[in-house]
């Protein structure tokens, strides 16, 4: 089967957006909880986001701005109060996730509107959802502006919270499936965690046991 040879540089940016996010997936969803310098609460999901880093802790979140090209809630009550809170989104809570992601003005609390729980932060200012099943407590390490669109925000973990029933303190392993993380897909799409395989990296000798051509084309 042939391919599409598709230039990045040939494209606008809504067509490169729609082939990154139709193709690479699933992708975690960040949802990020902050508080304004008001105090006010600001909840809201991010499908650009990853872990980076473990040592240091190191997450990173892409943060879209407004048209008008301001920052949005999420980016400016990171900027001003150098924390946020990623909360780890499990099928039980994908609706009140979706809730938070409407459109709501400045200064409303979204955590509020879906009727979920700020739970007080320990390390950061800002709360986190109490009824995610992970939450990490964050301190910005580092912005970057990738263009006058969009932001990238690392954030340092300082202090995480894992339900008891998800994590083995005496191994420090996660059970997936107490855990039921829920993925974004492309549009409206999301996915499950729970189609899961173990599937071990080989050796170098199980490969080639496996491709006998291979191994003797080594050999000679």
């Amino acid at each position: 089967m042939s391919h599409h040879a598709l230039d990045f540089e040939a494209i606008t940016p809504r067509e490169a957006y729609k082939v990154m996010i139709g193709t690479i997936v699933p992708r975690p969803i960040a949802w990020v909880t902050t508080v304004s310098p008001e105090g006010v609460v600001n909840a809201a999901p991010y499908s650009f986001f990853n872990c980076l880093s473990a040592d240091p802790p190191i997450l990173a979140l892409g943060v879209e701005n407004k048209p008008d090209r301001s920052f949005k809630d999420t980016a400016y009550n990171i900027r001003m109060t150098e924390c946020f809170t990623v909360n780890i989104v499990d099928r039980a809570n994908v609706e009140a996730m979706a809730a938070t992601a409407a459109a709501f003005p400045r200064g409303v609390d979204e955590l509020e509107m879906a009727g979920l729980t700020a739970a007080p932060g320990e390390r950061v200012i800002c709360p986190r959802i109490a009824e995610a099943p992970v939450a990490f407590e964050c301190r910005r390490y580092l912005g970057i502006a990738v263009s006058s669109a969009r932001e990238i925000i690392l954030g340092r973990i300082v202090m995480a919270h894992v339900r008891e029933d998800v994590i083995d303190l005496g191994t420090y392993y996660s059970d997936h499936a107490k855990l039921d993380a829920i993925g974004r897909m492309g549009g409206n799409g999301y996915a499950g965690t729970l189609d899961y395989f173990d599937l071990p990296t080989p050796s170098v000798d199980q490969v080639l046991a496996a491709r006998p051509r291979l191994r003797a084309d080594q050999d000679g």
